[in-house]
């Protein structure tokens, strides 16, 4: 059994027995918040917080960290939150229910309103309200202005004939009725998106413009969710080349060291708690390899007359694009599995074969080819992590009598900048 072998089979067991092991442990950690019940008893409590996608209409929660995990449902729960994070308030109102999808867009302009009990997501609350509805492609937002009751803010997409889309924009109408300030004029509102930003925004000018307190609930700064992390780390590397008219040319050159260096951009998506992300990691690798092949003299090879040595000169930027998916064990510590394809960018890379005098005999230039790594790592404080990484065979050499195979277990060691 080779080293390789050993490697690639202990790396596959070691996620998998993780993976396994640490499910009952990874899970979202529960955060203090607290319900509002039928009762108007407002009962503080710890809930599990998973960043919800779409609007939930239940959740988990623990009275307290001993205590046993219960459900709170739209049927009994007026309002919970999550402390200084999040807030859902249960209201019945009229939603819109027509399609936004392009191929399901109808013909008609006004909403197709359907009156429904629904869980929504504060984002602005004071004297002018704004709240969030999210399911599947389904987002819609609500208001309420100087006690009002919720409404919709309407923004429909519908089709005028087969091949052209028009806009309801009846939101912004709304919005000039209803956000009546000298700080909001028909034009900051005749530019307004129907989006998150824009609305957040425009609601919250309306607030500070009245000298109404309001809280304003999910603020993210963009820098949470993005990582750049300097990752040095050591490559364990096998290399096997083979020439089938010419078998005296086959090398084994067993397992080589060497050091390898990254930079890892991260992009954090912003749902399910961020643990999600995108990487992309320009990494260089440099290495050279020596192996004597024959060291005596062979009669039916009489030009290798003392011996044949194999020498490889790789230099090369390695591009990983991937995916990384974190298990949480609390604010500190992470777990975290990656997998990626790796991109790979050859620079003055070669493969000579040389008499034990020195003489050329054979060059080819290495083109290798891309790859894809599997990873598992542990990250502590933001800050400081460890990751190890197998990187799958892959051809060096483009030539039809040539075939080669190159692998890689590296041990990467991170600091976050920022």
């Amino acid at each position: 059994m080779t080293l390789n072998f050993f490697i690639k089979r202990q790396i596959l067991f070691t996620v998998l027995l993780t993976l396994l092991s640490i499910k009952s442990y990874s899970q979202i950690v529960f955060e203090n918040g607290y319900f509002i019940n039928e009762s108007d008893q407002k009962i503080n409590c710890l809930i599990k917080n998973i960043d919800w996608e779409d609007n939930p209409s239940k959740f988990e929660y623990k009275i307290s960290q001993d205590e046993p995990t219960q459900k709170g449902d739209i049927q009994t729960i007026k309002e919970f939150g999550i402390n200084g994070v999040s807030k859902y308030i249960r209201a019945k109102v009229k939603i819109d229910i027509s399609s936004d999808e392009l191929n399901d867009l109808n013909s008609e302009k006004n909403p197709i309103f359907r009156e429904e009990e629904l869980f929504l997501k504060v984002l602005i609350e004071g004297k002018a309200s704004l709240y969030l509805y999210e399911n599947r492609n389904l987002t819609r937002y609500f208001y309420s202005a100087n006690g009002s009751f919720i409404n919709q803010l309407v923004y429909k997409r519908y089709m005028i004939n087969e091949s052209n889309v028009a806009q309801n924009n009846l939101f912004r109408q709304q919005l000039f009725n209803d956000l009546k300030c000298q700080g909001i004029t028909s034009r900051s509102v005749e530019d307004i998106e129907y989006g998150k930003k824009d609305l957040k925004k425009l609601f919250s000018n309306f607030n500070e413009c009245t000298n109404s307190a309001y809280v304003s609930y999910g603020l993210k700064q963009k820098n949470d969710l993005f990582n750049l992390s300097f990752r040095p780390g050591l490559n364990l590397g096998n290399l096997v080349i083979q020439n089938s008219p010419a078998s005296f040319y086959n090398t084994d050159f067993g397992n080589k060291l060497s050091f390898r260096f990254g930079i890892e951009a991260e992009f954090l998506l912003p749902f399910k708690k961020n643990k999600w992300g995108i990487i992309i990691e320009p990494t260089l690798q440099s290495f050279k390899l020596e192996k004597t092949i024959k060291s005596n003299y062979d009669p039916t090879i009489p030009v290798f007359w003392g011996g044949l040595v194999s020498n490889v000169k790789y230099q090369a930027i390695e591009l990983p694009l991937g995916v990384r998916h974190y298990f949480f064990f609390n604010n500190e510590s992470q777990i975290f599995i990656n997998v990626s394809y790796v991109l790979v960018f050859n620079n003055n890379s070669t493969i000579e074969f040389r008499t034990g005098s020195g003489s050329l005999v054979s060059s080819k230039d290495i083109k290798s080819g891309n790859a894809v790594a599997v990873g598992m790592g542990f990250k502590y404080k933001n800050r400081y992590g460890i990751e190890m990484r197998y990187q799958t065979g892959r051809e060096i050499i483009n030539d039809y009598y040539w075939s080669s195979d190159y692998k890689t277990f590296s041990v990467i060691f991170g600091y976050t900048l920022f």
